[in-house]
């Protein structure tokens, strides 16, 4: 008798060890199959409620820290999360095989949207490819990539318009023509955008029929100590010059180096593209000649804003959206203030 109570017990133990098993296995498969549903869009859990089921990990991948564009992006990137979620940066140097690794990376530490400016926006290609590999939601903001269609959502600046502002206020200032130089950054969508803007303000202006001839074009990269070597060569080059459009204000900020140490400051007009904080001050102290302004805050906070609405299964609208960009110039400055970005 004592023998088969024993086996009994036995038996009974055994039954509750599996029937725990199957209990656990169960509500992690629930839990896969609501992820799965919130992302396709079938939950019809409000986005407030499906956001909260976090924590979530965004990855941020600008292609350089060394901009305070992107530094300020990152601190409102931050300050728009929910509380318990976690941004990581990486920071490429502006080399795009080190964004590449960094993206590949970010998905490697289970980050669920990467919201990614890139530094070559065809060469980011690879990085794409991983975050759709490993199931990773890219949310592709201030400048576009090439392979739109591998990206959830794109949220960019108007920067053919940021350009184009510049060469209408180039025109104005210079009404009889002007001698022009260009410093671009010719990898990045966002950057040939408004390279092209500006130079559809100065056809429009009737080109170098009326005057206006662009007498040199370099790569000054988007940052202040790269810009200023090529600055240097065409202000040696071309001493005529009468102003430089530069496709960012930190390259501006080059250019006005560069015509410090010559002794030209002030005398050469120079235009760029931000708005940046040190931007408008060169513009109050008379080194600068006019901006065509972003909104870096709209840019974080769509950009995360729309990683949410990704999350939660929500309609993010437009594949491709746009932030406003307008002219910032010694004549309006005062209206935005040279401590922050507008």
């Amino acid at each position: 008798m004592k023998k088969l109570l024993a086996l009994v017990l036995a038996v009974l133990m055994v039954v509750a060890v599996f029937a725990g098993c199957a209990s656990s296995n169960g509500s992690s498969s629930t839990a896969d199959d609501q992820s799965s549903s919130a992302a396709s869009g079938d939950d019809a859990t409000s986005g407030d409620d499906a956001a909260s089921e976090g924590p979530y990990k965004f990855g941020y991948a600008p292609p350089t820290m060394n901009n305070p564009f992107f530094v300020y992006i990152e601190g409102v990137m931050k300050d728009s999360l929910h509380e318990g979620d976690e941004l990581v940066t990486i920071d490429p140097q502006q080399d795009n095989a080190r964004q590449v690794a960094g993206v590949e990376d970010l998905c490697t530490q289970g980050c669920d949207v990467v919201l990614l400016c890139p530094f070559d926006s065809e060469g980011i290609r690879p990085a794409l490819d991983a975050c759709k590999e490993a199931g990773v939601h890219v949310v592709n903001f201030d400048t576009d990539v090439t392979d739109e269609d591998l990206v959830d959502v794109i949220l960019v600046s108007d920067n053919v318009n940021a350009g184009y502002v510049m060469g209408k206020r180039l025109v104005e200032d210079f009404p009889d023509g002007a001698q022009i130089a260009i410093l671009n950054s010719p990898t990045g969508q966002a950057t040939r955008d408004r390279e092209q803007g500006f130079r559809n303000a100065i056809e429009e202006a009737g080109g170098e029929d009326a005057g206006y001839v662009i007498v040199a074009t370099q790569d000054g990269r988007g940052e202040t100590q790269s810009a200023l070597a090529p600055a240097e060569n065409i202000l040696q080059a071309n001493p005529d010059v009468d102003a430089f459009f530069a496709i960012n204000d930190p390259s501006a900020m080059g250019v006005v180096a560069a015509l410090e140490a010559q002794g030209k400051a002030g005398e050469v007009y120079v235009y760029g593209v931000d708005g940046a904080p040190e931007g408008k001050q060169a513009m109050k102290e008379g080194t600068m000649h006019g901006s065509g302004a972003q909104s870096p805050k709209g840019l974080a906070e769509g950009s995360v804003e729309l990683g949410y609405k990704i999350l939660a299964g929500e309609d993010v609208g437009e594949h491709k959206q746009y932030v406003e960009t307008f002219a910032i110039t010694p004549d309006n400055v005062d209206e935005y203030g040279v401590d922050s970005w507008q």
